[in-house]
């Protein structure tokens, strides 16, 4: 008996001690897991902030753009002007010359022949021409408009020197912001390449996420119809702020056919992509509301409204004007958020979006 217990003693000894390692080993991975999941947080603070910067260089870049688009609008206007001031200008000596060898046929004194043929230039032509006394009115009105016309030409080549000069500083601001967004995006990349198993978990659990805000806004949405109690007070705020009231809360409804579209930094287009002006500005484009494509310039549209009086289709604005989005209600806004993303649904409520909070417009 004694020798058949001590192989079922020294069995169960090893089983113990299996067991022991297991749970040791199992004690050892738990950690493990833990600091996989703090580096992966910490990576992602990190990008943030890189999507924060890119976020801002975007904007300065599509603040270029319409910088660039409105000097080549002012390069157009003034080369029309140009020519027609030339073309004036061409008549205007056309009849000053009639009028100069009339002057010189018809007898005219020795003294004003001398001011005319002692002229240096078209400038000291014209203003001896003011000192001969043979000189009628309408003489006077053919000086004025040589005058005036040679003054426009000279006006309108420095205006386009100026614009000149001004389209190659923007360009150049323009290349330098994309280097600057194109930086960012390679550092981005390589630090989601450190956590891309993490990532996936995490994105798994944001794709839920997002399915479920959408389907209760969609809901909230559907069934909205204000409580006529309810919108009295809501008007008699409204009054006492001296608030327009809403116009555009239908945009809600338009923004949200637009969930799951990439982010696109310069788009503005279902096709293309959106970033977080270019959404904004295209979602109320259909609503006919023309909005510049920069996050600051759309801040200075409409009427400020504070946080506790939003209404569905507030604007609102973060990270000092480098993002904003749509409010729809429910302490939550839609927005395009930056590269890797997709447009979607966040909270008001947000760490960083309640920290990064600027303020809100109406239209």
């Amino acid at each position: 008996m004694r020798r058949q217990a001590f192989p079922l003693f020294l069995a169960a000894l090893a089983a113990v001690s299996v067991s022991g390692l297991l749970l040791v080993r199992g004690a050892a991975a738990e950690p493990t897991l833990q600091s996989k999941q703090a580096q992966a947080e910490a990576v992602l603070a990190q990008i943030r902030e890189i999507d924060s910067q890119t976020a801002k260089a975007v904007e300065a870049y599509n603040l270029a753009n319409i910088k660039l688009e409105q000097i080549r609008k002012e390069q157009a206007q003034n080369a029309v002007r140009l020519t027609v001031a030339r073309k004036s200008l061409g008549r205007a000596q056309l009849l000053l010359e009639q009028r100069l060898v009339a002057i010189y046929t018809s007898g005219a004194s020795a003294s004003a022949v001398d001011v005319i043929l002692g002229a240096t230039s078209i400038e000291d032509l014209l203003n001896r021409l003011d000192t001969v006394e043979r000189v009628s009115d309408q003489d006077a009105e053919v000086l004025r408009q040589v005058t005036s016309f040679r003054n426009a030409v000279r006006v309108r080549k420095a205006q386009l020197r100026k614009a000149r000069t001004a389209q190659e500083q923007v360009v150049a601001e323009r290349a330098a912001q994309r280097a600057a967004v194109e930086a960012k995006l390679r550092e981005r990349q390589a630090l989601l390449a450190t956590i891309k198993d993490e990532l996936r978990k995490i994105q798994a659990r944001e794709r839920a996420r997002q399915l479920a805000l959408a389907r209760q806004a969609q809901a909230r949405i559907a069934r909205y119809s204000p409580d006529p109690a309810a919108a009295a007070e809501a008007q008699a705020a409204l009054l006492a702020a001296d608030l327009p009231d809403a116009r555009y809360g239908g945009v809600v409804g338009i923004a949200m056919r637009y969930l799951g579209i990439p982010y696109r930094w310069g788009g503005a287009s279902p096709s293309s992509g959106f970033d977080c002006s270019g959404f904004i500005m295209y979602v109320y484009a259909q609503v006919g509301v023309s909005l510049p494509h920069n996050a600051a310039m759309q801040y200075g549209y409409g009427t400020p409204v504070s946080r506790s009086q939003l209404q569905p289709g507030d604007l609102v604005f973060f990270d000092g004007l480098g993002h904003n989005g749509i409010y729809i209600g429910g302490g939550q806004f839609i927005h395009s958020p930056h590269t890797g993303d997709v447009v979607k649904i966040s909270s008001l409520n947000d760490s960083w979006y309640n920290a990064k909070f600027v303020g809100a417009r109406r239209l």
